[in-house]
Formats: C-alpha cells, sequence, structure tokens
C-alpha cells in the first residue's frame, strides 16, 4: 500500500503530457569496473566475497557484443510515430589512467580518454564507432556522466595509505573498495566544500572532451549516484546543460560520507539557472533486482505515470546489458527488454520513444511557450 501510494506521490507535481511518452535512461557507459572474468576469478582467489556485489559480479566496460546486441533489441521495435526506442547513454569521457597514477607514488590523480582505454581492452575494437552507428540510428544518444565515474578525491586518499586490500585491487586496474559493493562511485560528493573547486574543474573538462568525442553538447546531465551540491549547476549550465536528469530525492553532500540532506524535485522544476529537473518515475533495473518480474513492475510504474498524465521515464543501467562476467545476465535482461517494449506498445499503441533532451526540449518549450 504505501509502495503503492509513493508511486503515485512523485507523479503528482509537475509537468504533464497527454502524450504516451517513455523515455529510458541507461548511466555508467564508458566506465570501468571488473576488467574480466579472469581478473574476478583472481579476486575471488583472494578471499574476496563478490556474491552480492553487482557491479563487481556483473558490470565491465561494454563490449562490441554487447552494443551489438542491444542495438538488434532496439531495432527490433517502432512507435507510432515510426521511431526505435532509443536509450539515453549517460557517458563518461574518460578513466583512471593507472600507470601514470603509480608512476607519481600515488600523489597525483591522473585520467586516460575513454578511447583509450578501449584499446587495453580485448573485444572493444568497434565500441567507439557502435556509440556514433547507434546515435545516427536514433537508438542509442550520448549524454554527460561525468569526466569519470570515480571520487577522485576519497580514492587518491585510500590509495595514500596502500592498504594491502586497496593496493591489490589498483593492480588489477579496478577502483573497487575491497570492501562490500563499494567503488567510490560518488563523484560528487565532498569531504570539505573545497573539493567542490576540482569537482567543478572536471565537469568542465569532462563536458568539453564530450564536445570533442560525439561532435555536440550535452544538453542534460545525470549527477553520478543522485549525489551532488546544487553549486555546480553553474557549472553544468555554463557547459551548454539545460536538463538535469535524476530521482525524485537530490542527496546533499555534507562532508561525511552516507549522511546527506535531501531535496525533493518533480519532472519541469526549474532553478535558479534556468535548468529543469527530468525526474525518473519507472524502473528496468533486472541485474540489481530481488523482483521475480522486473517487466511487470516496470510496467505497473509506467502504467501510473500515464495515468498522471507524465511520461514514463526509466532507469536502466548499463549493468543491465554486460555479458563480457555472465553472458547470461545480457541474454536474459535483452530478452526481457524486449519483453517490456512488446507490452509497452500493446498496451499503449500509441506510445512515443524520446530521448531525455528531447524530453527536456519539450518540457521547456511548453513552460517557455515556445
Amino acid at each position: 500500500m504505501r509502495s503503492s501510494l509513493s508511486r503515485n506521490i512523485i507523479n503528482i507535481p509537475g509537468s504533464r503530457f497527454k502524450r504516451k511518452i517513455v523515455v529510458i535512461e541507461s548511466d555508467d557507459w564508458g566506465s570501468i569496473r571488473m576488467p574480466s572474468r579472469d581478473e574476478y576469478t583472481r579476486f575471488v582467489k583472494r578471499g574476496m566475497n563478490l556474491t552480492d556485489s553487482d557491479y563487481n559480479r556483473l558490470d565491465t566496460l561494454e563490449s562490441n557484443k554487447d552494443l551489438i546486441a542491444l542495438f538488434e533489441v532496439l531495432q527490433g521495435f517502432r512507435d507510432a510515430t515510426g521511431r526505435n526506442p532509443v536509450l539515453t547513454a549517460n557517458m563518461v569521457v574518460g578513466n583512471p589512467d593507472f600507470q601514470k597514477i603509480r608512476e607519481s607514488e600515488f600523489s597525483e590523480y591522473h585520467f586516460e580518454l575513454v578511447t583509450e582505454t578501449l584499446k587495453r581492452y580485448s573485444g572493444r575494437d568497434q565500441v567507439e564507432s557502435l556509440w556514433r552507428q547507434g546515435d545516427d540510428a536514433g537508438i542509442f544518444h550520448p549524454q554527460f556522466h561525468g569526466r569519470e565515474h570515480v571520487n577522485v578525491v576519497r580514492w587518491m586518499e585510500a590509495l595514500q595509505k596502500r592498504s594491502k586490500e586497496i593496493m591489490f585491487t589498483f593492480d588489477h586496474e579496478t577502483t573497487f573498495s575491497g570492501d562490500g559493493d563499494y567503488n567510490f562511485m560518488e563523484v560528487l560528493d565532498y569531504n570539505t566544500p573545497d573539493d567542490m573547486l576540482k569537482m567543478k574543474e572536471s565537469l568542465d573538462e569532462g563536458m568539453n572532451l564530450f564536445e570533442g568525442l560525439f561532435g555536440f553538447r550535452s544538453k542534460s546531465f545525470i549527477p553520478p549516484c543522485y549525489t551532488w551540491n546544487s553549486e555546480v549547476e553553474e557549472t553544468l549550465f555554463a557547459g551548454g546543460v539545460r536538463y538535469l536528469q535524476g530521482i525524485v530525492m537530490q542527496l546533499l553532500p555534507t562532508g561525511s560520507f552516507g549522511n546527506y540532506k535531501k531535496r525533493y524535485h518533480y519532472l519541469g522544476k526549474r532553478n535558479s539557472f534556468g535548468q529543469y529537473y527530468i525526474i525518473r518515475n519507472s524502473f528496468f533495473e533486472p541485474s540489481f533486482t530481488t523482483s521475480y518480474d522486473p517487466v511487470g513492475e516496470c510496467l505497473n510504474r509506467i502504467n501510473i505515470a500515464f495515468k498522471w498524465n507524465k511520461p514514463a521515464v526509466i532507469s536502466s543501467h548499463r549493468i543491465n546489458y554486460m555479458g563480457s562476467l555472465e553472458e547470461r545476465n545480457r541474454q536474459n535482461n535483452l530478452q526481457m527488454l524486449s519483453e517490456l517494449l512488446k507490452k509497452i506498445q500493446k498496451q499503449w499503441p500509441e506510445v512515443e520513444f524520446m530521448s531525455s533532451d528531447e524530453l527536456g526540449d519539450l518540457i521547456a518549450a511548453k513552460k517557455e511557450g515556445i
């Protein structure tokens, strides 16, 4: 009962559209996790219990096979306007440069472009071109998620302590802490507000690198782990970001990891810079969920959104479509994605698929009378 009530409540305020719109937002593209199945085996032999560590058990840099299989599913459907479903692929443009960090004796952070990371991973030689092909085909639209998906300040602090566990994970080119499922992923969290200067510089550099990689500025941004101080919104605005993806709740850093203040948003809410918030109200995350029916759960949330004349904004992270570490993860979840899309079209034949920035443009046009 409480769950049903909360699912309705988040859809009450904000922008409404009579059109049946579906947006799929997918985070973490371009970021490293567990490099390979062999490396995973080494971690297990080390005595690390990764059974419940989804990111380290299933997630890795996307491969040629991952993208080709995903694209095949997306191209199998068309909406009422003739468009394929489009995945808004929220991407990082870099990853830690492990060699240079080591050469600095862990005193300096360095990163490499994601295109360099791809060269060091087997089976990824077509990934960069596939990103572009997917965007050209209207099924895979890159947007900005950060320069890298690691909290540089906290990770470097951990590395400088040089514990045996963190050195082991570093030697095997991961940002895994060695503890539980923690991977230093909360990029915009801070120890002190002074850390924000480096974070703003990282965002500014990342947005420029994104444009260099894809040939356009990203109009939307999703803060990693839904955690950010609103001060960074000005930096994002200056870089061309007009729409902020997220969930109903923003986690505000306090300087103490895990202790956050909360700020609530709704679809179409506007901040002081004129940026609009896009709120996820549906979830298709079979790699995370313990639900026996991820498709049914997602359809239920979509149904609630549509009843309130809201777009269905679906969260579906990259991990759900990765198969290099466990092929069944990709196979099973793509089969469920296909089932989800099929049932969406059957239940709402008038459905329209669009990307996050397109939805943002629609919200802005309605709000501003364009």
